[in-house]
């Protein structure tokens, strides 16, 4: 705290008072000094001082120097620690200097002396009132003086404490503010300090599960891993020793199955022999007959009437051609047929709104099959579906037969009719009874499906349309079809036929394979005839199963090809009909050109509907055979690019 001087600047000794005080003063030895000035110079005036001045006189005073108040302030540092470590308050140092009107103070100590011997004299040689004034004015004027310098002092001292407490209470309001930022900073750092604890120790924690999480799933991993080696380590061995009996198996059953080819072809060429010996037999009595015709013509009518008598006995016996297993196995089916489908079926459909809405929903299907496999799998998960529907099995088998025998003879191509044989075959390997029903359906409309043929005789048939019937010719108004178009329909059966016997499906049995292929053929060429309708039903079955009777059979079915042209072809090149002369060209072809060793077009399914193939059926129907998700009858569906037939089912 500085320490406050005053400078008075008055002279230093008036009638033995001293005006300067002296520099070490306190205030209150200066209000004291005060007090004993103002006596002194009560006991120094020799008129008493009875009123007090108010305002100050305007005498004139020569040489008179007029000097403001002046205090001066030390800001010493020293000095004030000093003072205020000795006095514990502030020191006070106060200089006058006092501005006399009436009385002249100098500077020096002579002045003074002077200056109060002059008033002395001046006092006691007036004397008087005037004299007396004076002196009361410039007592009353140091009066004035020393008042307005104690109030100063005693003002400024107020101030100064005012400001000391307010600058104490400052101070310490600053060490409370200070102490209590301290305290705040000190519990924010350390509630800091614990969060920082609690979030390293919660990051620690974390850091650990991580590493024991990840530690569990590398030991999980090690033990799925070696657990998956295991598994596949016994797989592998399972497989092998799976694959290892299968070999032993495959092989028993491929030297079991040469062997059987052996003898099968050996009886075939000895079948085919005979055939070929029936058929010159056959030729030979045609050409004896005709002579004996041409000998009774010449003859009278008596011996004409004997002669044809003779005749119409001949043939009785010989209407039915075909062999007698064949013949057993057609009979065995119509009974089949008529079991489960019944004899009434036909007129059934045609009545029965159920029966026709089950028919139609039937024929949507068949209709739109195409040589695709997407087209084919759909639609026999389909067709299964339906024949697993509420109606009864058995008349929902009887509409399968009838719509896929009537929608072959509207396939458009051979790619159609290999598309149809996969789908039957992948309906009756899950319906099996669905297999007799179609062939004892087939057999019905088509007599070289069985095979047999009926000769005519008219004897046993009521007219040529009555045995035209026998044989498959249908009647539409009252009228029998063209043989034109008998033979185009007889054309589609055989194909449908064929093309059912060659059919191989991975994973699927077919029920009615290319051994029965091969049977058929022997007993086609045993015990038919050679004529316009067997000829055109052996060229269309060997036009679609030739190329598969050729991979399982080779040589021995090039040797039934061989008999073929050298004897069935032989009896009909004689033969006037051109119909007849261009179905024999057209076999003959096909056998010396080797078309058998050629795949045929549309005997492989393809991945995708061609452009060409597209109609409009197809694509009001397409989109529902993409729905199924399941694989066909329980297996999924798979395809192997590298087997002739392409399907894999697997479990």
């Amino acid at each position: 705290m500085g320490v406050v001087q005053f400078d008075l600047r008055c002279p230093q000794c008036v009638n033995g008072i001293i005006a300067d005080p002296q520099t070490d003063w306190s205030f209150d030895e200066l209000i004291s000094e005060l007090n004993s000035i103002d006596q002194k110079l009560q006991a120094s005036s020799p008129v008493p001082l009875h009123f007090t001045k108010t305002h100050s006189s305007d005498l004139p005073i020569a040489d008179k120097r007029r000097k403001a108040f002046v205090m001066h302030v030390s800001d010493d540092e020293s000095n004030d620690d000093d003072a205020y470590e000795d006095n514990n308050s502030r020191h006070v140092t106060i200089g006058n200097r006092f501005g006399c009107e009436d009385t002249y103070l100098s500077d020096s100590t002579e002045s003074d002396s002077e200056s109060t011997s002059e008033a002395q004299w001046a006092l006691m040689d007036k004397g008087g009132v005037i004299e007396g004034a004076l002196i009361e004015l410039s007592h009353e004027h140091q009066l004035s003086v020393a008042e307005e310098i104690r109030a100063r002092i005693s003002a400024f001292g107020a101030d100064l404490t005012n400001e000391k407490d307010k600058f104490t209470h400052a101070l310490s309001r600053a060490e409370k503010n200070k102490e209590a930022r301290r305290e705040l900073d000190r519990k924010r750092d350390l509630q800091y300090q614990r969060q920082i604890a609690e979030e390293l120790d919660n990051h620690l924690t974390d850091v650990q599960r991580h590493h024991e999480y990840k530690s569990q799933i590398e030991e999980k991993k090690i033990r799925d891993d070696a657990a998956i080696e295991e598994a596949k380590r016994k797989q592998k061995a399972f497989q092998e020793e799976k694959i290892r009996q299968e070999k032993i198996k495959a092989e028993e059953a491929r030297h079991q199955a040469e062997k059987k080819k052996e003898e099968e072809a050996k009886a075939i060429a000895l079948e085919a022999e005979k055939a070929a010996k029936e058929a010159a037999e056959m030729a030979a009595a045609e050409s004896q007959r005709k002579a004996a015709e041409a000998l009774t013509a010449s003859q009278g009518a008596g011996s004409k009437e004997s002669g044809s008598g003779r005749l119409n006995k001949a043939p009785e016996g010989n209407v039915l051609k075909g062999a007698e297993s064949a013949l057993k196995m057609e009979e065995s089916r119509l009974q089949i047929y008529n079991e489960v489908v019944g004899k009434g079926f036909a007129s059934e459909m045609d009545s029965n709104r159920e029966y026709s809405r089950q028919g139609m929903q039937m024929a949507r299907r068949i209709k739109t099959i195409t040589g695709t496999k997407e087209s084919v799998r759909a639609k026999a998960e389909e067709l299964v579906k339906l024949m697993n529907s509420t109606l009864p099995q058995s008349v929902n088998i009887g509409i399968f037969a009838d719509k896929v025998v009537y929608f072959c003879t509207n396939a458009s191509s051979n790619a159609a009719i290999y598309a149809y044989g996969h789908v039957i075959v992948m309906v009756t390997s899950q319906v099996p009874r669905a297999m007799e029903i179609l062939l004892a359906k087939l057999n019905k409309v088509c007599i070289f499906t069985i095979p047999k043929y009926l000769s005519y005789s008219e004897a046993a048939f009521e007219s040529r349309n009555a045995y035209l019937r026998a044989i498959g010719y249908q009647e539409e108004d009252g009228k029998l079809e063209s043989t034109d178009d008998y033979v185009a329909r007889l054309t589609q059966y055989m194909k449908l036929y064929g093309a059912l016997i060659q059919t191989e499906v991975n994973g699927v049995q077919n029920l009615h394979g290319i051994e029965e292929g091969w049977k058929w053929l022997a007993r086609f060429l045993n015990s038919l005839p050679a004529n316009i309708y067997t000829v055109v039903a052996l060229e269309a079955f060997l036009e679609v199963a030739g190329f598969a009777l050729y991979r399982r059979y080779k040589n021995q079915f090039k040797k039934l090809l061989n008999i073929i042209s050298r004897d069935f072809l032989k009896a009909l090149k004689e033969s006037k009909d051109p119909k007849v002369t261009k179905a024999v060209m057209s076999l003959e072809s096909y056998i010396q050109s080797n078309n058998f060793q050629k795949e045929p077009e549309g005997w492989r399914l393809r991945d995708h509907l061609q452009s060409s193939d597209f109609n409009a059926s197809e694509s009001d129907n397409q989109q529902q055979y993409h729905n199924s998700s399941q694989g066909y009858g329980g297996y999924q569906q798979q395809y192997n690019y590298n087997s002739p037939n392409r399907f894999v089912y697997r479990r």
